[in-house]
């Protein structure tokens, strides 16, 4: 379903930007053959989309799913219901078509692609897959930093340049790896100065005693460092290749013009990261859905955003940004064809 409307304000369209742009925006949304706001969030994002491309004719015509593939060390302590194994056997699935995010992104018309950011052992060769591979799986962040300022940098950079490529007007980025729940879970809360526990949730589907484990695991992580981190730092400590990669390609898009449709808790916690390094980004990102994790309603408040979609999702992979193209590609058509109060003659509310 989608989230309120608490971004139309009296009727009229929002988040058109400032200035003259953004007033002919604005103007031109609430003069289409409707009542004004009646859209909804609908008019928000043409409005969005409009100010990333400077332009009232907005384009939605191709959009590319990047999936981000790592292992994490914590893993090993018992943090998920699956073994670490399964991020290697995922990857494979990724590359036959067969996961969930592949088969939407094909029903959807979304172009895919999969990185290998570093997935513990041998690195696979497949024609489909771009292998920029960091490390062979990050360290244990319960017991010491996940990765060196180096590595960190590096991914960071990598994922910047995979985000800035050129050929769709919008981007979605997608991660897979046994254990990111828990490194997105530490990276937020060291962000916002959170005690981790709030943050964590069953992940691929702990039971009760299995999140107890993980709670457990994550609080001693924390308290290795202190309560709040600048954004390198928490990512160094916590984060994993894959995720800090996906922080960097949210950054590279945005920078490239591209709309980025951010998904779930793990997505999110990246976001989160990469507004702290560039909080210029922010205007490029649609916040698609509300996850099922505890921690991502958090986080989305904490950054003063509503997601689009509220449907239970809990899997990531890209699958929640996926199901945001749609609307952005009908709040495109809206601002670009619907006919004006002007143009197809109807008269206008008195």
């Amino acid at each position: 379903m989608l989230g309120n409307a608490s971004q139309i304000v009296e009727g009229k369209s929002a988040s058109a930007g400032s200035g003259a742009l953004g007033r002919a925006i604005r103007d031109a949304i609430d003069g289409k053959t409707k009542p004004l706001g009646s859209l909804g969030r609908l008019e928000a994002l043409a409005a969005q989309l409009a100010d990333v491309q400077q332009t009232l004719q907005p384009t939605a015509e191709r959009c590319r799913l990047t999936v981000f593939a790592a292992d994490h060390g914590i893993a090993q302590a018992g943090v998920s219901a699956f073994p670490q194994v399964v991020t290697r056997q995922m990857l494979r699935n990724f590359l036959d078509g067969g996961a969930a995010a592949n088969v939407i992104a094909k029903a959807l018309g979304v172009e895919f692609a999969v990185v290998d950011a570093g997935v513990a052992g041998r690195g696979l060769r497949h024609p489909k897959l771009v292998s920029v591979r960091i490390g062979n799986g990050t360290r244990n962040s319960a017991e010491q930093p996940a990765m060196s300022a180096a590595q960190c940098r590096r991914a960071l950079r990598e994922g910047r340049a995979i985000g800035s490529e050129p050929g769709c007007e919008v981007a979605c980025f997608g991660e897979m790896g046994i254990g990111n729940t828990s490194s997105a879970s530490l990276v937020a809360a060291k962000l916002l100065g959170l005690p981790v526990g709030e943050l964590t949730g069953r992940g691929t589907g702990l039971d009760d005693a299995g999140l107890a484990r993980k709670r457990r695991i994550l609080e001693a992580a924390a308290a290795r460092t202190p309560a709040k981190l600048a954004p390198e730092s928490a990512l160094r400590e916590y984060g994993g290749f894959e995720t800090v990669m996906l922080a960097g390609a949210m950054m590279g898009a945005a920078e490239a013009g591209q709309l980025v449709l951010v998904d779930g808790f793990i997505a999110t916690a990246s976001a989160l990261a990469a507004l702290r390094i560039l909080p210029d980004a922010k205007r490029h990102m649609v916040f698609a859905h509300c996850s099922a994790e505890p921690g991502h309603r958090l986080v989305l408040e904490a950054m003063g955003t509503e997601p689009l979609l509220d449907l239970g999702l809990r899997l990531g992979e890209g699958t929640g940004a996926l199901l945001a193209w749609p609307l952005v590609q009908a709040a495109a058509a809206m601002l670009r064809d619907m006919a004006s109060f002007r143009s197809a003659g109807v008269s206008e509310q008195s």
